[in-house]
């Protein structure tokens, strides 16, 4: 049996607007690097993920069962440090699924550093003042992120 580490609950600053989350990650900074960078890697964990090119100005969608596509930008890159992502919220359902709307979307970014036996991954996401809802966003997120990135850590430490 695969013991998975176990992780602390999102942290939401009502102040600032932000979700952030910091996870640990039995897994060397590359593999984590990859599954959080690379669209058919994010696919296996997050949403379905289809990005137009690599790198900064990459667009695309990714496309959650139950909700439908996001519009979603590739904002910068510092590899294998940093990543930031655009995207829409429920702000942006029903309009067209590649363009991210500056005046309501918000961004994150994964900061990944190396810990001795795997990787520390940090996400804040920022500009939920912009959304039309911003207590319920920084509520749904943070559920949202503990979701997904205890997804990301199953498949990592599993034998996926």
């Amino acid at each position: 049996m695969v013991t998975m580490t176990d992780n602390q609950a999102s942290v939401i600053d009502e102040g600032a607007f932000t979700v952030r989350r910091t996870i640990r990650i039995a897994a060397p900074v590359d593999k984590v690097w990859r599954a959080v960078t690379e669209p058919e890697h994010i696919s296996r964990w997050f949403g379905r993920t289809v990005l137009d090119g690599a790198g900064v100005g990459a667009r695309g969608t990714m496309t959650f069962p139950d909700y439908g596509a996001v519009p979603i930008r590739v904002e910068a890159i510092d590899a294998p440090h940093t990543v930031t992502y655009r995207w829409g919220n429920d702000d942006a359902l029903g309009r067209l699924p590649d363009a991210v709307d500056e005046a309501t979307s918000t961004v994150f970014t994964f900061t990944l550093e190396p810990l001795g036996d795997g990787t520390q991954l940090t996400v804040v996401e920022t500009g939920f003042d912009r959304t039309s809802d911003p207590a319920a966003n920084m509520a749904s997120h943070g559920e949202g992120w503990v979701s997904e990135l205890d997804k990301l850590v199953a498949l990592l430490e599993g034998d996926a």
